[in-house]
């Protein structure tokens, strides 16, 4: 993750998220290169081979911190979904790319089209929440997405996000880049975050959590923290959640996501 690289590339031709976008084929294929590009040049490899494999050795250490019913906030194309729903533990992703969804449905989780912006089911009640994978850029505004997920979990829930492997901290506006020998493909620039270790553990400070854990495994950085409180009240227990863009399911009394 830690790699970086410079390309001249063409204007965008699609927008971030849409049916053609390079993200959307990416994860139509398998496979990259895949990369976000900064308006600076700069790029950031992203590990598109490894995402649509299934979870590693890495994810499944972290998978077993997790408490109570899930939520994958940016869940791609849902391996980490897709382990949880296989050990039998309630959880749903999210993620704004529909072929992100339909990839996470075809594994056997559940996942909803949605930014974590947007009304998410089972709000308030939710044990932990998945930043994985860099998420914790989502929006371009850490402190806006770790309110937000205050919002979203449990009194005291849990929140795992992985850092970058560097002492970074960064707001900047990103594009999707896929190049191949034929040429580039470009999405259309959305805001983004990259943070490392120690400016998460600011962020979280400042925003009402406290870290219970840190740790690098694999070449990869995590941090989990707690949330001090919460600052919704919960969904109402009989809401009903549309879990994929083919099925509607009501969440139980104790749980946001139905059983399976």
């Amino acid at each position: 993750m830690s790699t970086t690289h410079d390309i001249s590339i063409s204007p965008p031709a699609t927008p971030p998220w849409s049916a053609d976008d390079p993200y959307s084929h990416a994860l139509r294929t398998g496979r990259g290169p895949l990369f976000l590009r900064r308006t600076d040049g700069w790029l950031l490899p992203l590990e598109v081979e490894r995402w649509c494999a299934a979870a590693d050795a890495v994810d499944l250490e972290v998978l077993g911190r997790c408490e109570g019913a899930v939520l994958d906030v940016g869940c791609g194309p849902g391996r980490l979904v897709a382990a949880l729903a296989a050990q039998g533990r309630r959880a749903l992703g999210i993620d704004v790319s529909e072929a992100a969804v339909d990839r996470t449905v075809r594994l056997g989780g559940s996942a909803l089209c949605r930014s974590v912006f947007d009304p998410v089911p089972g709000e308030g009640r939710w044990g932990t929440a998945l930043l994985m994978d860099g998420n914790i850029g989502i929006g371009g505004d850490p402190r806006a997405l770790l309110h937000r997920l205050a919002q979203l979990l449990a009194p005291h829930g849990l929140l795992i996000a992985e850092t970058a492997p560097v002492d970074v901290d960064e707001r900047v506006r990103v594009q999707v880049l896929h190049v191949s020998d034929t040429g580039h493909t470009t999405g259309a620039l959305f805001p983004w975050a990259r943070l490392g270790t120690p400016a998460l553990l600011r962020h979280a400070d400042r925003s009402g959590w406290h870290a219970i854990g840190q740790w690098t495994v694999g070449g990869r950085c995590f941090v989990a923290l707690r949330s001090r409180s919460t600052s919704s009240s919960p969904e109402p227990p009989n809401s009903t959640a549309v879990i994929s863009s083919q099925r509607t399911r009501k969440p139980s009394a104790e749980s946001p996501v139905a059983d399976r």
